[in-house]
C-alpha cells in the first residue's frame, strides 16, 4: 500500500482551478521529486496537502498511511506526521528560534510526556551543529532579518526537531549558494531513513544531485504529466519541459 495515495484531486483558490485531477502515490522508505514549469501548480499541491485554508478541494481524496486526510486541519496533519518546509518562510518576529521549537514540538507530542528543557536544549544544539548554525541563532526572532541561507536551514532545523513521517519541501534549495544548498541537503539526507516518505518540489536538478530521488514526477497545468525514476531529472536539463508536452 502506497504511504501517500491522491486520487482524482482537483482544487482552486479565489474560484480558479489549480489543480486538475492528480493521482500520485508516494511509497514509505523514498525520495520523491516533483518538478514543473512555473504556474504549473507544484506550490498549490504542497498546500493542499499540508491542509491549508486558502485551498479549497473540490474533488478527490487524499489519504495517508491508509487514512482519509482530505477534510483534516493543518494541525491535525501536523499531528499525523506531515511537514511543510515553505517556498517563502515567514517572519515571526518576538518569537525566537528557541521558543518556537519546543512549542511545536509539544505540540506535536499528543500522545507523548512533553520535552525537558535540558532535553530540549541538548537536541536544539545539537541540530543547530549538524546544520552549521551559529548557536546564538536560537535567541533570534524567527526568520526574522534572516538571509535566504538562513532561513532555509531555519526550515530544515524545524524538519529535523520534528521528525514528521512525510515531507513536503517546497523549493528549499531556492537562492542558496553552493555551501548552503550542501547543508541543506545534508540535513535532509540525516532526516531520511525507511520509514519516511520525502517530496522535494523544485524547478532545478542542483538540489537532486545531493539528494537522489527515487521517483520524479513531472506537473504541467495542474496534472502529472509524466512520471519517471532520477535519470528523468537528467533528460529535464538537458531539454526543458518543451518536449514533454509534445510527447
Amino acid at each position: 500500500m502506497s504511504f501517500i495515495e491522491i486520487r482524482d484531486l482537483h482544487a482552486e483558490i479565489d474560484g480558479k482551478e489549480i489543480i486538475k485531477g492528480i493521482n500520485l502515490k508516494l511509497e514509505q522508505g523514498k525520495v520523491n521529486a516533483l518538478m514543473g514549469p512555473n504556474g504549473s501548480g507544484k506550490s498549490t499541491l504542497s498546500n493542499v496537502l499540508m491542509g491549508s485554508p486558502e485551498y479549497l478541494v473540490t474533488q478527490g481524496t487524499i489519504l495517508f498511511d491508509g487514512q482519509d486526510i482530505t477534510a483534516l486541519e493543518p494541525d491535525a496533519r501536523a499531528r499525523l506526521g506531515i511537514f511543510l518546509s515553505f517556498q517563502y518562510p515567514s517572519e515571526i518576529p518576538g518569537v525566537t528560534i528557541s521558543n518556537f521549537m519546543r512549542t511545536a514540538m509539544n505540540a506535536v507530542r499528543v500522545d507523548e510526556k512533553k520535552l525537558s528543557l535540558v532535553d530540549f536544549r541538548k537536541q536544539l544544539t545539537d541540530t543547530m551543529k549538524l546544520l552549521h548554525m551559529d548557536p546564538d541563532m536560537m535567541s533570534r526572532y524567527l526568520n526574522e532579518g534572516f538571509s535566504g541561507g538562513e532561513k532555509k536551514r531555519a526550515e530544515i532545523l524545524q524538519l529535523l526537531m520534528l521528525n514528521p513521517k512525510f515531507a513536503i519541501l517546497d523549493e528549499t534549495d531556492s537562492g542558496l549558494d553552493v555551501d548552503a544548498l550542501r547543508v541543506v541537503a545534508e540535513g535532509v539526507n540525516h532526516f531520511l531513513n525507511k520509514d519516511k516518505c520525502v517530496l522535494i518540489i523544485t524547478h532545478y536538478k542542483r538540489i537532486l544531485e545531493y539528494i537522489k530521488p527515487d521517483h520524479v514526477f513531472i506537473m504541467t497545468d495542474g496534472k502529472i504529466a509524466m512520471e519517471g525514476e532520477g535519470d528523468l531529472v537528467d533528460k529535464l536539463e538537458d531539454q526543458g519541459y518543451g518536449w514533454i508536452t509534445e510527447a
